[in-house]
């Protein structure tokens, strides 16, 4: 006999949702979810999975309800206004692998506990579209260790779970990695701007750097990936990253260590969201650096 598989519930089928979502049916698991946009919900049917229109849809067959929301404010609004906590059997676990605030996150756990409800674990990831895609996302997991041992079968299919802490750790790894995401990539796009004033051929600038100590994910990735062919298309917002650059210098500052490089970068990152086009890919950071030089 085969082992027993959680049903999954899936909020959120967006450019990460979906292909996390379709891994998960390719493993087994039957899949309910739901997103805002029709599209989404019809990919979702496509790959064998069951599309409905509502949240509360979803949470009454969940085991698992994986959420893959842009923000705490839509988080907590679908769990408490739009009735999906209550909908849960008693025994679910809600995983909410959106970006969110990690103080809130701690206090929504506190108050679902209080109230009765589901457990909740927070599991953000780095990694992208194609991580998703491959399942190689780094999971970076918040909650009482046997609650994420529960969904260690489930999340190793999405890609590598690393246990952080108490439930908030996730998020506030998360907000922390990009803020540190988001610096090299301006910082690395300055360098590579000025060395092309200069002269230097960016492929050789790039090879030297990922030999030597400036190498980073932005220039064994980005730059190579999305900003040299001139695609801009790594999958994840430009205003998706200073909203968890944004958590991350909060979360800095209310742990009375403020982050004052960091509080630079948001300042840059915001000036050049709103110059951009508001749907402008996190990589096209790179452009403005070179149109502002």
């Amino acid at each position: 006999m085969s082992p027993y598989k959680p049903r999954i519930g899936f909020i959120g089928l967006g450019n990460m949702g979906t292909p996390m979502s379709r891994r998960l049916l390719e493993a087994g698991y039957a899949v309910t979810g739901t997103d805002l946009a029709a599209a989404n919900r019809q990919r979702l049917a496509e790959a064998g999975g069951t599309a409905v229109e509502t949240a509360t849809e979803v949470a009454a067959g969940s085991d698992v309800l994986i959420l893959m929301l842009p923000n705490s404010d839509v988080v907590e609004t679908v769990l408490h206004d739009g009735g999906v906590a209550a909908a849960l059997p008693p025994a679910a676990v809600i995983v909410d692998m959106s970006s969110s605030e990690p103080l809130r996150t701690r206090a929504l756990a506190a108050k679902l506990a209080a109230d009765g409800l589901a457990r909740l674990v927070d599991a953000p990831v780095s990694g992208g579209v194609g991580g998703a895609e491959k399942g190689t996302l780094t999971i970076m997991t918040g909650g009482d260790l046997d609650t994420v041992a529960e969904l260690a079968d489930v999340l190793a299919v999405l890609g590598r779970v690393r246990h952080t802490g108490a439930v908030g750790s996730g998020h506030a790894l998360k907000a922390l990695n990009n803020l540190l995401s988001a610096t090299h990539l301006l910082a690395t796009s300055e360098a590579m701007v000025a060395g092309q004033e200069f002269g230097l051929d960016p492929s050789t600038m790039l090879e030297v750097f990922n030999a030597s100590s400036g190498r980073s994910g932005s220039t064994e990735s980005k730059w190579p990936n999305f900003v040299l062919p001139g695609g801009y298309d790594s999958g994840f917002g430009l205003g998706l990253m200073l909203k968890d650059m944004r958590i991350a210098t909060d979360l800095a500052d209310g742990m009375g260590r403020p982050s004052r490089l960091g509080s630079r970068a948001v300042d840059l990152w915001s000036e050049a969201y709103g110059e951009l086009n508001p749907g402008a890919d996190h990589t096209e950071i790179a452009r403005w650096v070179g149109h502002t030089s």
